[in-house]
């Protein structure tokens, strides 16, 4: 690369899901409770600390602590383990536009939960930067 080429930014395809979901915080070393549905993604992370899940957001009791109304935006994948920076290019855009998120990762793929009242905006935001942002293909 030469100073008079700058370096191309890696584009994305990311993938948007339907469902609304909700990040829960229980107790450290808490069950996965009943309520939680799986979903397009559903994630378990315990610590020391706390227990989180990603869950199908129609079953959670109103008095759980929750992070609720989030839509889910997947990486196309699966990403090769040695890429760097797919997250802080994804990130930065929404940053920029003051969008909150909540990200997670599995074996394959980066995923990027955003409210969903700025999920058009999160979608609009990554196709300015050269991203294709898509309905997510039906698992089957």
């Amino acid at each position: 690369m030469t100073p008079e080429q700058p370096e191309q930014a890696q584009t994305w395809t990311l993938h948007q899901y339907p469902e609304t979901l909700a990040v829960v915080r229980l107790g450290p070393g808490s069950e996965v409770p009943s309520w939680a549905e799986s979903s397009s993604v559903f994630s378990v992370t315990a610590t020391a600390y706390e227990t989180s899940v990603v869950c199908a957001g129609r079953d959670v009791p109103a008095k759980a602590k929750a992070i609720r109304g989030l839509t889910a935006f997947a990486v196309e994948g699966p990403l090769d383990p040695s890429l760097v920076g797919v997250l802080a290019g994804l990130l930065t855009a929404l940053a920029e536009e003051s969008i909150s998120v909540f990200t997670l990762s599995t074996f394959d793929t980066d995923w990027v939960l955003v409210p969903g009242a700025d999920a058009e905006r999160a979608a609009d935001a990554w196709r300015r930067r050269g991203h294709v942002v898509e309905p997510a293909p039906v698992a089957g």
